[in-house]
C-alpha cells in the first residue's frame, strides 16, 4: 500500500485525468445501463417456472404474473341480475381494446358464483396480461384497461381495476421519487454528517469520491448487461449503497490522513501512512463486501445472480476510487480544503475512550447484555413467514385500493388475486377441473371457453383458493393441488404466485447453507490474514451471523407484525417478508457490517503491535474509531433511508432491513460486544502459528510479553474531538 501511495502521488494528475474521463463516460453509460436492465424473476428448471414459460409461450400472458381484476358495480338498489349481457360486453371491450389479454368471467366460464359478490351488486373478471421482463420501458396496463372498461360500463354503474400489481403501485405509478432524487436525498444527509465529522470543506471530498465511484460502477455494469440480464434492483443499490460505501471508505482514509497531519507529518508522508494503515483496512473491507455479494452466484436464480455480480462491482469501484482518487486529491489540494480546521485528530476521542474504558472494566456485563438483546431478537426471527406482502399492506389509497375494498367488502375471496393456473390438455380440461376442485382450500375451478383461453389443444384451468397464497403459511393449498395434479391425467403443469414461492423456497433456500458456508470460509481466511489471528476472525464471522439473525427479527417485528410500518410508512403489517429480500439483506449486510469490524480491529491490532496490552489497545482503538464507525454507520443508514423512499413495499422492506442491520451492528455489536469480547479473550486474540502464517504469507503472531503501558500522548492545544 505504501508503494501504491507513492505511485499515485507521483502520477496524481494522470490519476485525476483518468477519473475525469470515467465521469464523462459514466454520465453517458448510466442512462443506457438502466435502460438495459430487466425485471425477470423466473426460476429456470423449477416446475412452476417451466409451466409458466409454456403458458406464456402458447397464450402470450399469465403464467408468472398475477391477474388484474376488472370490476363493474351496479348503482344502489340494483344487482347484476338482468344486466349480464351489458357487463359481459364491458369485459369483452377490455379484451378487444387492450392487446394480449386473456379474460375469464361469468360469460366464458358459466360460473356465476365465482364472479359475483355475495350482495349481487358487483361482477368481476380476471385479466391475465402479457409482461415482457426484458422491456425496461414497460409499464402496467392498468390505465388502458380502466379506460376501456369505463367506456363500456352500463349507465349508472361504476368500474375499476385492481390486483396485486395495481395495489403495489398504489396511487403513484410514476416510479416514486426516482433514483436520482433518492441519491440526492442520501447525499444531503451524508453531507450533514461529514460536516460534523470534519468541520471543514474537507466534508465535500468523500462526496466527490462517492459520485465518481457510482458513475464508475455504471461504466462497469454496461458491458455486463450485454453478457447477461441484470435486475433493475441493481440501479438502486449502485446509487445508494454505492454512495454510502464509497463515503465510508473515503471517510476512513481522510480521517487517518488528518490524524497523521496533526502528529506533525508533512502532507505526502501523511498520505503514505494513511494508505498503509487505513487504506489496508479499506482494501480488505471491500473484498469482504464483494465476497458476500458474489456468493449469490451459487443460487440457481438468474435475477439473484445478477444482483450478486452487479452488486459486487459497487465495493470494487468504491475501493479503487478511494485508493486512487482520494490520495491524489489529498496529495494535491488536501491541506487547502481542510479549512477552517476546527476539529483535530491528534488524540483519541475522550468520550469514546471513556466508553471503551467502561466496557473493558465491565466486560462481562456488557457482553451479557448485548448477547441477551441479540438472542431475543433472534428468537423473534424464528417466527418469520417467507412469501409476499399481503394485499392489505400494498396500498391505502388510489382507484385500485377502492376497487379492492369494494370486492372484499362484497365477499369476494382474496384468492382471486393469486389464482392457480393449471395447463391441461383441452380434451381433459373438465375432468381436471372436477378433480382439482375437490382439493381442500379450493373455492372454484374454472374452465374457460373461447380462442383466447384454448390454443394448440391446450387449456388453462384456473383454480381460485379460499385466500390469497402469499406466504409460506398460506401456500399449503398450492402444495395439495400440485400433489393431486401429479396423479391427474391431462395436466401439463401448475403455476402461479403460490407455485413460484414453492419453487423459490426449494431452489434458493435449499441452497442457502452452501452459500453461507462459501461466504463464511472465504471471509474467515481473509480476516485471518488481515488480523493475523485465528480467534478474532472466528468471533467476527459468528457475531455477523448473530447480528443478521437479530436484524431479521427486527424486520419481522416492524413489517410482518406491523410494529412500526404503519406509523412510519402508513403501511399495514405485511404478514410475510418477500421471499427474495432476506437473501438480499444477508448478502449486503454480511459484508457491509464486517467493514466496521475491520475498521475497529485493524486499529486495535495496530495499537497492540505498538506494545500496548490488550485492554489498552481496545481503549485506544475504540477511542480512535468510535466516532468514525458511528458516523459511517449513520451515513449508510441515511442512504438506506433514501432508498426506502422509493416506490413499492418490497423496496421499503429491503431498505429498512439494511438500515436496521447497520444500526444494530454499529451500536450493540461493535460498541458493546466487540470491545468486551476482545477484552475477555485477552492473549488468545493474538495467536497465528508459524505454519498457518506461512501458508497465508503473513508474519506469525503471538502475545507479546507483559510490559508497562506507553506514556500517554500530551494534551493537545487545539479543541479535542468528541
Amino acid at each position: 500500500m505504501g508503494r501504491w501511495a507513492e505511485f499515485v502521488l507521483h502520477h496524481r494528475r494522470w490519476v485525476m485525468l483518468f477519473w475525469a474521463l470515467v465521469v464523462a463516460v459514466g454520465i453517458f453509460a448510466s442512462g443506457k445501463t438502466t435502460d438495459r436492465m430487466t425485471a425477470d424473476f423466473s426460476l429456470p428448471g423449477q416446475p412452476g417456472s417451466e409451466a409458466a414459460t409454456k403458458i406464456v409461450k402458447e397464450f402470450g400472458n399469465g403464467g408468472d404474473t398475477s391477474p388484474f381484476l376488472l370490476a363493474v358495480t351496479m348503482p344502489e338498489g340494483q344487482t347484476v341480475a338482468g344486466h349480464e349481457a351489458d357487463v359481459a360486453r364491458a369485459f369483452a371491450a377490455v379484451g378487444t381494446q387492450v392487446p394480449g389479454l386473456r379474460i375469464l368471467d361469468e360469460a366464458n366460464t358459466g360460473d356465476q358464483a365465482a364472479f359475483r359478490t355475495t350482495d349481487g351488486r358487483t361482477a368481476y373478471a380476471m385479466a391475465f396480461w402479457p409482461f415482457d421482463p426484458h422491456d425496461a420501458s414497460f409499464s402496467l396496463p392498468t390505465d388502458a384497461m380502466t379506460k376501456a372498461l369505463v367506456s363500456a360500463t352500463p349507465p349508472g354503474a361504476t368500474a375499476g381495476v385492481t390486483g396485486l400489481d395495481a395495489l403495489a403501485a398504489g396511487d403513484d405509478q410514476g416510479g416514486g421519487a426516482g433514483v436520482l432524487a433518492e441519491t440526492m436525498l442520501g447525499a444531503i444527509g451524508a453531507l450533514a454528517v461529514l460536516l460534523f465529522v470534519f468541520a471543514s470543506f474537507m466534508a465535500f471530498l468523500p462526496l466527490v469520491v462517492a459520485a465518481v465511484s457510482i458513475l464508475a460502477t455504471f461504466v462497469m455494469l454496461l458491458p455486463l448487461t450485454y453478457l447477461t440480464d441484470v435486475s433493475f434492483i441493481v440501479q438502486f443499490l449502485v446509487a445508494l449503497v454505492g454512495l454510502g460505501v464509497a463515503i465510508d471508505y473515503s471517510l476512513l482514509l481522510v480521517t487517518r490522513w488528518r490524524e497523521e497531519r496533526d502528529h506533525g507529518r508533512d502532507n505526502e508522508e501523511a498520505v503514505k501512512v494513511a494508505m498503509a494503515t487505513a487504506g489496508h483496512a479499506v482494501l480488505f473491507s471491500g473484498v469482504t463486501v464483494a465476497i458476500g455479494l458474489l456468493a449469490l452466484i451459487v443460487l440457481p436464480v438468474p435475477f439473484m445472480r445478477s444482483v450478486g455480480l452487479g452488486g459486487a462491482l459497487i465495493p470494487v469501484a468504491a475501493v479503487f476510487a478511494t485508493l486512487t482518487l482520494t490520495p491524489a486529491l489529498l496529495g494535491g489540494i488536501g491541506p487547502r480544503i481542510d479549512w477552517p480546521k476546527i476539529r483535530h485528530e491528534n488524540t483519541a476521542s475522550r468520550v469514546w475512550s471513556g466508553w471503551a474504558r467502561g466496557i473493558v472494566h465491565h466486560r462481562v456485563l456488557a457482553a451479557g447484555t448485548a448477547l441477551v438483546a441479540l438472542l431475543v431478537l433472534t428468537g423473534v426471527f424464528f417466527g418469520i413467514k417467507i412469501g409476499q406482502s399481503a394485499s392489505d399492506s400494498l396500498a391505502t389509497n388510489g382507484p385500485a385500493y377502492q376497487t379492492f375494498q369494494t370486492l372484499k367488502g362484497g365477499g369476494a375471496s382474496t384468492g382471486n388475486l393469486t389464482p392457480i393456473e393449471v395447463l391441461t390438455e383441452t380434451s381433459k380440461a373438465k375432468d381436471v377441473a372436477a378433480s382439482l376442485a375437490k382439493v381442500e382450500g379450493i373455492k372454484s375451478a374454472l374452465v374457460p371457453t373461447g380462442p383466447a383461453n384454448n390454443r394448440s389443444g391446450h387449456t388453462v384451468v384456473v383454480l381460485i383458493p379460499n385466500q390469497e397464497t402469499v406466504n409460506s403459511k398460506s401456500i399449503d393449498v398450492v402444495k395439495r393441488v400440485k400433489v393431486t395434479a401429479d396423479g391427474t391425467p391431462g395436466v401439463l403443469g401448475v403455476t402461479g404466485i403460490g407455485a413460484a414461492q414453492i419453487d423459490f423456497l426449494k431452489g434458493v433456500y435449499g441452497n442457502f447453507p452452501l452459500m453461507l458456508l462459501v461466504i463464511a470460509l472465504i471471509t474467515y481466511v481473509l480476516l485471518v490474514r488481515a488480523f493475523r489471528s485465528l480467534l478474532l476472525p472466528l468471533k467476527a464471522v459468528l457475531l455477523n451471523l448473530i447480528s443478521l439473525a437479530a436484524t431479521y427479527g427486527l424486520m419481522v417485528l416492524f413489517w410482518q407484525y406491523g410494529f412500526g410500518s404503519d406509523a412510519v410508512f402508513g403501511i399495514q403489517e405485511t404478514g410475510a417478508i418477500t421471499f427474495w429480500i432476506p437473501l438480499m439483506v444477508f448478502a449486503f449486510l454480511f459484508g457491509l457490517s464486517m467493514d466496521y469490524e475491520v475498521f475497529i480491529l485493524s486499529r486495535v491490532r495496530e495499537e497492540y503491535d505498538k506494545g500496548r496490552s490488550t485492554d489498552a489497545a481496545v481503549i485506544e482503538g475504540i477511542g480512535r474509531t468510535g466516532r468514525l464507525v458511528t458516523s459511517a454507520a449513520l451515513i449508510l443508514f441515511l442512504s438506506f433511508a433514501a432508498l426506502a423512499s422509493g416506490p413499492g413495499t418490497d423496496l421499503k422492506v429491503m431498505a429498512t432491513g439494511l438500515g436496521f442491520g447497520i444500526l444494530l451492528d454499529a451500536t450493540i455489536v461493535r460498541s458493546l460486544l466487540v470491545p468486551s469480547l476482545v477484552s475477555l479473550f485477552g492473549d488468545w486474540n493474538w495467536y497465528l502459528p508459524v505454519g498457518i502464517a506461512r501458508v497465508l504469507r503473513v508474519e506469525p503472531s503471538y502475545p507479546h510479553p507483559k510490559q508497562d503501558e506507553p506514556e500517554p500522548e500530551p494534551e493537545p492545544l487545539a479543541p479535542v474531538a468528541v
